[in-house]
């Protein structure tokens, strides 16, 4: 068994999430965990909203409300729907709470003391119309470098560099178009040049194993190319404040400073929530001489890689002193540095990029609400944005749908449960077993090793795909068997061991997918006699604030939890003889053709 650290990108606090933010850090993180639970893995999986931020307070002000107020409505809508969607979290929290204030000025302070935290006085971008200060992302122009239009001031999309807003060729604000002024002022610097060679070691370290997807870590090898010190800190009234600058109250640490920590903050938190305070120390501190290292994974979409292969090593490497200029690690002891970097490419829709401001925009919650969340979750394993773009459309959603889920698995399911009903009432006893019937059976018994590997190694594509091609071919057996003609009483041994098989094949084929499809496996479960849940969801429960009085502002706010001892293993479960099974409802709902043109007709309105 080994300790899995499964850490999900947090999302931000700006509005709800759209189904291309799921497709890349939602449902793979989900599948990844819900798996290696099954596999006999020891998992931590964390996440929450990310709340900080020149955006939250752009935001606030277009919607009349004050930035608390904005992110506590935001951040209950995101729980909402990605514990609808049933990702597993053990814990899912948010930036504002007082247990991460805490922790990031720690890793702040500790890095700033080992040396990596310079001061410096550098240009920032400040609104001639309204005084604020500027986001780096929300000032665009031409890249110095490529010449790319419609680049960053934090970096360009377009060859990968990190950039400064002053290094635009005719910068302007994204938010009303007007030329930015530069202006003095002190800021923190992480010093990336000091940790650059570490950083490069580590990755050449990570692409010798292979695991990589070879887009991430080449470009995380290309960016080390350009490293420079990168401010931490901001000019802005709304984040976590800065150690050392309390009396600056216009002085914040940079949000994807603070966000990135999450990772570690959010394991701390739901250490103490479990009243053993210490017990996070087992997924981020190096394993006891004997002991089996733990291992991190880090779930994203592309456009945060620059974060999780450079920033958040970087902090780590400084707060651990493993930089140029050495140093000692804090009170949290030395940390464990990425396993892997899994990011996602873009789901799109159709041809163009989801965006809220455009209407090209399909949100969570009303995907859940008008279709489930596991035909999401199939459509996003089946033709999601795992290594390459992917456009979703609504023909091709449907399509699926129909021809998969309901003509292939559902279909698989209905029929083995109505035969089993109308014919025992229960699951039958077997006779002798003929070679089609192991055929079958070893068939399906495979499966679980295709699939396990696939999965482990992030392929959701080819692993769904097996899985769906080994319920054909359980399919294939119930036609090749023709057990709806066996009527005779001479034939009634022959038909109860046929409906055996299938049953014990349905029964495998549901633990395959269920780390895909978890609802559905819950209802599978119960047409096929079981009780209870078969596999753990996700609740949402209302916690008091850890540390009241640090400043974060809170009493209580909401969490996502869940307990998952109960995950059953990643093996075949012999089916019970005698078990009730009655006369099935269909597990999935077959789509009208319409709902294409409801959908589209929605987005022109």
């Amino acid at each position: 068994m080994t300790r899995v650290l499964s850490a999900v990108a947090w999302p931000y606090t700006n509005g709800p999430r759209h189904i291309g933010h799921v497709a890349g850090f939602g449902v793979p993180s989900d599948v990844f965990s819900r798996y290696m639970r099954m596999a006999g893995h020891d998992v931590l999986m964390v996440s929450g909203t990310d709340e900080h931020g020149t955006p939250i307070l752009v935001l606030a002000d277009n919607e009349g409300l004050p930035a608390r107020e904005l992110v506590d409505k935001y951040n209950q809508v995101i729980v909402d729907d990605l514990c609808g969607l049933g990702l597993s979290y053990d814990l899912f929290t948010r930036t504002t709470t007082g247990n991460h204030y805490a922790v990031v000025q720690e890793m702040f302070e500790t890095c700033r003391r080992n040396g990596y935290m310079v001061e410096e006085t550098t240009k920032t971008a400040i609104s001639p119309s309204t005084g604020r200060t500027l986001p780096d992302r929300y000032i665009e122009g031409t890249c110095p470098i490529c010449k790319y239009g419609a680049a960053r001031g934090d970096q360009c999309d377009n060859c990968g560099n990190q950039l400064d807003p002053t290094d635009l060729i005719d910068p302007r604000s994204k938010i009303n178009g007007e030329t930015p002024e530069f202006r003095d002022t002190q800021h923190w610097f992480l010093d990336l040049p000091a940790l650059a060679a570490a950083l490069g070691e580590w990755l050449d370290q990570r692409e010798a194993t292979g695991l990589w997807r070879p887009n991430v870590i080449k470009f995380s090898q290309n960016i080390l190319k350009e490293i420079r010190p990168r401010a931490m800190t901001r000019d802005i009234d709304w984040g976590i404040p800065v150690p050392g600058w309390e009396d600056q109250p216009t002085k914040r640490l940079y949000v994807w400073f603070d966000a990135v920590i999450g990772y570690l903050s959010a394991s701390i938190e739901w250490a103490r929530r479990t009243g053993e305070p210490d017990k996070w120390r087992e997924w981020w501190n190096p394993a006891a001489e004997g002991e089996q290292e733990a291992e991190a994974y880090y779930f994203m979409g592309k456009d945060n890689i620059v974060f999780h292969s450079q920033i958040w090593p970087a902090e780590l490497l400084a707060y651990n002193g493993k930089g140029d200029k050495g140093g000692e690690p804090g009170p949290y002891g030395t940390l464990n540095l990425p396993t892997e970097v899994v990011s996602s490419e873009f789901l799109t829709f159709g041809d163009s990029q989801f965006s809220t401001s455009r209407g090209n925009v399909i949100y969570v919650g009303d995907f859940l609400a008008r279709y489930g969340p596991d035909a999401l979750r199939y459509y996003i394993c089946a033709a999601g944005p795992e290594t390459s773009d992917a456009a979703f459309t609504w023909a091709d959603f449907v399509t699926r749908n129909n021809s998969e889920l309901v003509a292939g698995w559902g279909n698989l399911v209905n029929r083995t449960a109505t035969m089993i009903a109308k014919s025992f009432g229960e699951i039958p006893a077997r006779g002798p077993l003929e070679e089609v019937d192991h055929q079958v059976l070893t068939t399906v018994q495979d499966g679980f090793d295709v699939v396990g590997g696939l999965v482990e190694k992030h392929r959701l594509r080819a692993a769904i795909a097996e899985a769906m091609r080994v319920v054909g071919e359980v399919n294939k057996y119930l036609t090749l068997t023709e057990p709806y003609k066996m009527k005779d009483e001479a034939q009634r041994e022959r038909l109860g061991t046929v409906l055996h098989v299938a049953a014990q094949c349905v029964s495998d084929c549901n633990l395959l997918l269920s780390p895909f499809l978890p609802h559905a496996a819950n209802k599978v479960h119960a047409v096929l006699g079981g009780e209870g849940e078969l596999v753990p969801m996700p609740r949402i429960e209302q916690v008091d604030e850890l540390e009241p009085d640090n400043g974060a502002g809170h009493t209580s706010y909401s969490i996502i939890t869940g307990e998952y001892s109960t995950t059953p293993a990643w093996e075949s479960r012999p089916v019970v003889v005698g078990t009730k099974v009655a006369k099935p409802t269909p597990v999935f709902t077959k789509l009208d053709p319409s709902v294409v043109e409801d959908e589209l007709a929605r987005v022109s309105d």
